[in-house]
C-alpha cells in the first residue's frame, strides 16, 4: 500500500505529455454544460428592461470570466505536470465536480445560491495550488504554488464576503476578488521576498505543444454553442423561411471562425502547409477568453434572431451580433507569439474594423438581413485572410 509521500513522489520532475488526455476531455463536458448557461444568461440579458441591462451583463461577465480561470488554470496543471498521475487525476475530477456545482448555481448566484457558488469557487482556487503546495514539497517549483495560493486566498476572503453579504455588496466583492485573480495571473502572482519567477525557471517546464492542443479541443466546443442555439431555435417550430436563412448564416459564421482560428498567421506566412505548431503568446489565455466570448455572443444572437425574426431589431441585438465577431477576431488575433523577424498580418484587424463600422446602419434592417449581412462580412474576412496566408495543398490540419 502506497504512503502519502509515496503517492506525490515524483511530481516535480513528471513532464506533460504532447497530446492531451481523454479525462481532460472529460472534464470540457462540463464546460459544455457551463457554456450552455452562460449563453442562457446573455439570452435573458437581451429580453430585461434597460435600465438594468449593464449590470446584468456585468454579471454575465463576471461568471464567464470566473468559469474561465478555473479551465485556464487547470490547462495550466495538466500542461505543466503528467495528468496521467492519479494525484493529478484525482485533482481534475474534484474541479470536474466543482465546476458542474458552478454551472448548477449560476441562474441564482447573485440570488439565493450566492453562498454556494462563492464556497465552491474558493475551493476549487485554493484547493488546486494548496494540493501542489503539498505535493511539491522539496521542489523548487513549490514557489510557485505557494505564491498562487496566497494570491487565491485574498481573493477568497472577497468572494465568501459576497456571497455573504448580497445586493451590491456582493457584485462590488466579487468584482474585486476577480480583479485580484486576473492581476495575479498577468503579473504571475508576485511576492515580497518571493519575486515573481515565472514557472520554467523553477525547473517546471510547461508543455506548449500539450496547452496548444488543449486550446484547440475548447474552442471546438466553443464553436459548437453556435449550432447547438441556431438547431434548437429552428426545430422547434420546423423550419421556415427567415429560421433556414439565418441557420445557414450560422453555418457560415461556424466554417468561418474555424478557418481563420486554425489558419491565421500573426506574423508573415504559415511555417508548416498544415498550420501546425502555433506558438502561444504570453497573453494567450486572455485572448482564448475573448475568442470563447465572442463565438457565444454570436451564438445567441443568431439564436434570438430565429425566434424573433419581425423587425425592428434591438441595437442591443446588433451588437451582439457583430460585437461577438469583433470579440473573436481581436482575440485570435493576440493568440499567437510575433514573429518579428516578419511581417505582422493585419488582416484580422482590418476585419474587426470593418464589422465595428457596418454595425450602426444595421439597426434600419430587419433581423434576418443584420444576421445575413454578419456572415457575409466573416465569409470576406475569411477569404481576404486565406489569401494572405498560403497554406499549400494542405486544408485540414490535425489539432
Amino acid at each position: 500500500m502506497l504512503t502519502r509521500t509515496e503517492f506525490f513522489r515524483g511530481l516535480g520532475e513528471s513532464k506533460s505529455p504532447r497530446s492531451a488526455t481523454v479525462l481532460e476531455l472529460l472534464f470540457d463536458i462540463v464546460y459544455v454544460f457551463a457554456l450552455a448557461r452562460l449563453a442562457g444568461r446573455v439570452a435573458d440579458d437581451l429580453t430585461i428592461v434597460r435600465h438594468t441591462l449593464l449590470s446584468e451583463a456585468g454579471q454575465t461577465v463576471l461568471f464567464f470570466t470566473a468559469m474561465w480561470m478555473i479551465w485556464s488554470l487547470n490547462a495550466l496543471l495538466a500542461s505543466t505536470y503528467d495528468p496521467r498521475r492519479p494525484d493529478l487525476q484525482a485533482v481534475l475530477l474534484a474541479t470536474m465536480f466543482g465546476t458542474l456545482v458552478l454551472a448548477v448555481t449560476l441562474p441564482q448566484a447573485f440570488g439565493q445560491r450566492g453562498v454556494v457558488f462563492a464556497c465552491t469557487y474558493v475551493v476549487i482556487q485554493v484547493g488546486r495550488p494548496l494540493f501542489l503546495a503539498f505535493a511539491l514539497r522539496g521542489h523548487a517549483a513549490r514557489a510557485f504554488s505557494l505564491r498562487v495560493l496566497t494570491w487565491h486566498l485574498a481573493s477568497g476572503v472577497l468572494w465568501i464576503s459576497g456571497g455573504i453579504s448580497g445586493g451590491l455588496g456582493r457584485g462590488i466583492f466579487w468584482t474585486l476578488a476577480l480583479a485580484i485573480e486576473l492581476i495575479g495571473a498577468a503579473a504571475t502572482y508576485p511576492l515580497p521576498r518571493m519575486g515573481k519567477r515565472q514557472l520554467h525557471s523553477l525547473g517546471a517546464t510547461v508543455s506548449q505543444e500539450h496547452l496548444a492542443e488543449r486550446y484547440n479541443q475548447f474552442f471546438m466546443i466553443a464553436l459548437a454553442e453556435v449550432v447547438l442555439e441556431a438547431g434548437a431555435a429552428v426545430s422547434f417550430p420546423g423550419f421556415s423561411t427567415e429560421g433556414t436563412i439565418v441557420l445557414v448564416a450560422s453555418f457560415v459564421a461556424v466554417v468561418s471562425f474555424w478557418r481563420i482560428y486554425f489558419y491565421h498567421v500573426r506574423s508573415g506566412h504559415a511555417s508548416t502547409p498544415s498550420g501546425e505548431g502555433i506558438q502561444l503568446s504570453r497573453w494567450a489565455s486572455y485572448s482564448l477568453l475573448l475568442i470563447v466570448g465572442g463565438i457565444i455572443c454570436t451564438a445567441v444572437g443568431f439564436g434570438q434572431v430565429i425566434e424573433d425574426p419581425h423587425p425592428p431589431i434591438d441595437w442591443a441585438l446588433v451588437a451582439i451580433i457583430f460585437g461577438g465577431p469583433v470579440l473573436f477576431l481581436i482575440g485570435r488575433s493576440a493568440l499567437e507569439r510575433e514573429d518579428r523577424s516578419a511581417p505582422r498580418c493585419r488582416a484580422l484587424y482590418f476585419g474587426a474594423v470593418a464589422l465595428v463600422v457596418a454595425a450602426p446602419p444595421m439597426v434600419l434592417l430587419p433581423p434576418v438581413a443584420v444576421a445575413a449581412v454578419a456572415a457575409v462580412i466573416l465569409a470576406g474576412i475569411t477569404m481576404y485572410d486565406q489569401r494572405a496566408h498560403k497554406r499549400g495543398s494542405q486544408t485540414n490540419p490535425t489539432l
